[in-house]
């Protein structure tokens, strides 16, 4: 595990004691890693998102062009 020394303005020092004390937590380093455990399932990776899954079935079902040389076929000097 990591440590850090962190530095907080007053406002999030209480929000972190709200946090704390809200769901039982036992020290503000639990608290953090709360808040941030809410944010990843917020934000969640894109690539699990059920738009992305949606976007990328739609691209697989499309109609693709075979290129044995991509250099050649694209006139690319190399």
């Amino acid at each position: 595990m990591v440590q850090a020394l962190v530095k907080l303005n007053g406002n999030i020092n209480r929000v972190l004691n709200i946090v704390k004390a809200k769901y039982n937590l036992k020290d503000k380093s639990e608290a953090i890693e709360f808040i941030i455990n809410k944010y990843i399932e917020f934000e969640g990776e894109p690539e699990l998102q059920p738009e992305f899954i949606k976007k990328i079935e739609k691209i697989k079902k499309e109609k693709s062009i075979r290129v044995d040389d991509f250099a050649k076929r694209y006139k690319l000097d190399v």
